[in-house]
């Protein structure tokens, strides 16, 4: 469940009646921005428009919802040249100037319209429309699943697959060793994962990789953090080399990449910065105190204790920011970058058990 009060929304008007209901919404959701036609009363609290096409484009990926009260038609043709795709488009709902109806339009999974139209229509007093095929049949949807265990949907055109299992009742395969999906599925719509096969589909949940059929639903878990140090100047793309070096020889995925961890005297380094922004994960530092708080780690550096004070970077970092006194992968270097793995769920597959938890220290 996506929640709206957070979330930023854009409502479009053109008539007096849909600027009553605008009005409405603004007062329940008061972050909410209004556009209206320059048609209407000129008001301080709305943004007008000539043109509702011209005065969209710009925006429209500046909100994470959209709420059209205006005639479906509009709408439709209004933001055809604007649809990519379902994981990236904002939530798209519209409805009659009346207030009897709510219609989810676009991204009503991933996007959250679904839940919008029916959070919009409890302020309205109107009927939500909803017609997505798994809430029509009353099944689970996978991506929403997804979206809200935040899982990367590694390819997407797998849902439908796993939806129209679903909706047939027929149960699938899901590999889930970290229970993120299976406890939110009908236990009769889970089957042993060494059913997979290329006649029917799955569910794989792993930060592995697996040479899988394409029909098979491949979500990364964001549990991965990769502790970082390098060289001064080196490149956003030298760090990124090593990286998805690092990834590729273990089997792991970087979309289940959820952080990067370093030392306070590299925050200003720009390679890293950039590789942080290419990536679309958050970058965090911490204070040479707080890693030399990490006591023991697998490869410490007495070239780096000379240098900066503590024996580690991006293992203790990478140890820091889990709270693990083990790691997935150890230090590996090239001529400029260090790299180290850790996990953030308790379970190490492959460890024959559990690593002990650090204690959590500050920052």
């Amino acid at each position: 469940m996506i929640a709206w009060a957070e979330k930023k929304l854009a409502v479009w008007v053109l008539t007096p009646h849909g600027m009553d209901l605008a009005n409405q919404v603004k007062q329940a959701l008061p972050h909410a921005d209004l556009f209206a036609s320059q048609k209407l009363v000129p008001g301080d609290s709305y943004t007008g428009f000539s043109t509702l096409a011209k005065a969209l484009a710009p925006v429209w990926h500046q909100y994470d919802a959209h709420y059209f009260i205006m005639a479906t038609g509009i709408v439709v043709r209004t933001i055809a040249s604007l649809i990519q795709d379902k994981t990236k488009d904002p939530a798209v709902v519209c409805g009659d100037e009346a207030g009897r109806f709510v219609i989810s339009l676009v991204s009503g999974h991933m996007g959250g319209a679904n839940d919008l139209a029916g959070m919009l229509s409890d302020i309205l007093g109107a009927t939500p429309v909803i017609t997505t095929a798994t809430d029509v049949n009353q099944v689970p949807a996978i991506d929403v699943i997804a979206r809200d265990q935040d899982l990367y949907i590694e390819n997407t055109a797998a849902v439908k697959h796993v939806s129209m299992a679903f909706i047939k009742g027929e149960p699938l395969p899901v590999h889930d060793p970290f229970h993120l999906v299976s406890p939110h599925l009908p236990s009769a719509l889970v089957d042993e994962p060494s059913l997979f096969s290329s006649e029917k589909s799955g569910i794989w949940v792993d930060y592995t990789i697996r040479d899988l059929p394409e029909n098979v639903l491949v979500l990364r878990p964001k549990m991965l953090v990769a502790g970082m140090g390098c060289r001064r100047g080196v490149s956003r793309q030298e760090l990124e080399d090593h990286l998805r070096h690092v990834f590729q020889t273990h089997g792991f995925s970087v979309n289940s990449l959820s952080k990067i961890v370093s030392v306070d005297l590299k925050a200003e380094e720009p390679g890293l910065l950039e590789l942080a922004r290419a990536l679309n994960v958050p970058i965090e530092f911490y204070t040479r105190d707080q890693l030399a708080q990490v006591k023991t780690v697998p490869n410490p550096s007495s070239l780096v204790n000379k240098h900066i004070g503590v024996k580690s970077v991006c293992e203790a970092a990478a140890m820091l920011a889990t709270g693990r006194t083990c790691l997935l992968v150890p230090k590996t270097a090239n001529r400029t970058v260090t790299l180290a793995l850790s996990k953030t769920n308790e379970y190490i597959e492959g460890s024959g058990g559990y690593c002990k938890i650090l204690k959590t220290y500050g920052g």
